[in-house]
This record gives structure tokens, sequence and C-alpha cells, in this order.
């Protein structure tokens, strides 16, 4: 591993054709695109040859047509990071980037995820699920708290409801709430606090963390708007936290990626209430398809670890490799 000071990237692996899968049909169709497109440079850039691909309901026929040595998964939300696609590339037998179908249809959705890392001692928040018709007649759980959509990412659908909040109590049905594309929904307590986040990549030596990044928004919440925009958000790695909660986060987010069984790289996001200590520390989800765009915080904490651009791209298709038995 190591950052590339400049010109072309040196590559891990021998020149292989990889297929930079991306775009799609789901809510974060553009992120992907920005994703893919970025990885497909990257490795272009250390030598090797891609397709990429913007999927359509043509999608196995095309990469049959391309045989290619690997995909690279750069797909957010669904199909691409809900089990559909990883089940349709086992049956094709060609290597993928990422976690596989039993982790990606657990880790997208969010009541799955608690009910399979609390019993690890993972800290998570409380809450329920709820119909949004239900939502009309009263509050789920006591205010303050967070409405997300069960199984979307990059903070889609989701809503923090307080008491002075413009929803109305109880909400009312013309609120037009981000919610309301969605029938079920997480409820959970709202955690005061900071936004903290650890990337995790799986090595040829094993799992390991990268960091603690914290994230300082200009207002509002860290919603869709401010993981995309340029300037909304304020990245402070390493983040100024206490070590012992540094620690938490990394063992937290190394734990979370093993219990899902996570592969490539995963990204772990946390609240914590400084005020309550390491009691204050919980993890909000774990996303198996982390953003690779040029404001993506996976690269970005590569970055500080000497791991640059490309290398981290390769060594996301080495693990697949690896996992396949195809890694000479």
């Amino acid at each position: 591993m190591g950052n590339q000071a400049g010109g072309a990237a040196v590559s891990l692996l021998s020149p292989l054709h990889i297929l930079v899968l991306m775009g799609g049909w789901a809510n974060e169709r553009e992120v992907s695109l920005m994703s893919g497109n970025g990885v497909a440079d990257a490795l272009e850039s250390a030598g090797h040859r891609v397709t990429r691909l913007d999927m359509d309901r043509d999608v196995a026929a095309k990469i049959r047509e391309a045989a290619p040595d690997a995909v690279f998964n750069a797909l957010h939300g669904v199909p691409g990071e809900d089990g559909t696609v990883q089940g349709m590339l086992d049956l094709m037998g060609i290597p993928y980037t990422h976690s596989g179908l039993a982790t990606s249809v657990v880790a997208i959705d969010k009541e799955l995820t608690k009910q399979a890392l609390v019993p690890h001692g993972i800290p998570m928040p409380g809450g329920r699920i709820v119909q949004s018709d239900d939502l009309y007649e009263s509050d789920p759980i006591a205010r303050p708290y967070v409405l997300k959509p069960v199984n979307e990412g990059s903070s889609v659908g989701v809503a923090i409801v307080t008491e002075d909040s413009p929803y109305g109590n109880p909400i009312a049905r013309d609120a037009k709430g981000p919610w309301q594309d969605f029938e079920s929904l997480l409820a959970e307590p709202y955690i005061r606090g900071r936004e903290l986040t650890t990337a995790v990549i799986d090595t040829a030596d094993g799992v390991q963390s990268l960091g603690v990044t914290e994230l300082i928004i200009d207002t509002g919440f860290y919603d869709f708007e401010h993981k995309y925009t340029d300037g909304k958000t304020t990245h402070v790695f390493p983040a100024d936290i206490p070590d012992n909660i540094a620690a938490l986060c990394r063992r937290y987010a190394e734990r979370a990626h093993k219990v899902l069984g996570c592969h490539g790289t995963s990204r772990t996001d946390f609240r914590w209430d400084d005020s309550q200590g390491e009691d204050g520390l919980f993890v909000l989800e774990t996303n198996t398809q982390p953003g690779m765009t040029p404001l993506s915080l996976v690269p970005e904490q590569a970055s500080h670890c000497d791991i640059d651009y490309p290398t981290l791209c390769e060594m996301i298709v080495e693990d697949a490799l690896r996992r396949a038995g195809k890694l000479s």
C-alpha cells in the first residue's frame, strides 16, 4: 500500500478486465454514477481495461457479453445494495466487489441490522417499525425522534421530529415530510451530539479500520444534501475526540464489519453524545456500499492512511478475487 505522488498509479494486480457497474434506477443513481466513474478512472490509471455499465434491465446479458474478470459494484441502494445484484452475479459465477447476498439483505434493512449487531455488544438506538399512515394518528415514540426508511441509504427520506418541528403535532397528512414515499419506517430516539464515521477495509492481513472522521455540518443534520454538496459539511480527520472514544468507534466498526460478514469495504456511522462519555456512543448503521465520490469518506480516510485512490480501488478488487479463489 502506498500513496502515489503523481503520474500513473502503480498497480497491485496484473492487468485485468474490470466492469464497473453503476447508475441504475435507485434514489441514489447520480451518486452511483459519480462513484462509478471515479472508480473507473482510477482503475484505468492503474493499467486495467475497464468497461463502464450503467445498469438497466438487460444488465445480465451485457455483463455476460463483456465477460469481465471481475465486477466492481459501484451501485447504491436497491437493487445493487440489497442482495439482488449479488445473487445475479453469484449465479453467473463472476467475482464482484463488496459484500455478498446474505450480508446485503441484512445490512440494508435497518431493523435486521439491529437484530444482528446488538447481541454482539454493539450499541444502537432503540425504536420501532411504523407504517407511514400511522404517523398521522400519534407519535410512535416520544419526541424528539428520527424517522427513516427501513431500507434506504444516504439519509434518503430521513426526518427529525421535534416538539417544534414544522410537521405538526400529531404529524399532519399535508406535512410533506421526506418519508412520504415510503410505507415502512423506523422510528428511533434522536441522539443529541456529534456525527462520527469509521471506514473499514479488507486487506490480505485481515480487517483494518482507517480511523474516525467527525462530520460538522452548516445547518440541520447530515442528510443527502450535506453528504453530496461541496461546502455543506466539514470533515475533520482525525476527529478531535478522546482516544477511548476513537478506539471504541474503530472496535465497533470492525466488529460490525465481521458480524455482518462485510467484504471489500464498509463504513459505520455513529452519533456520540459527548456529555455521556462511552455510554453516549451509538452505531446508527453500517454501509456495505459506501460512496466512492470525490467527497466520499472511505477514499478520504484511506488517503490519510497513505492509501491513494487507485490503490484503494485495486485493494477492493483484490479482495473480490481472493474470495473467489482467482487471485494468482
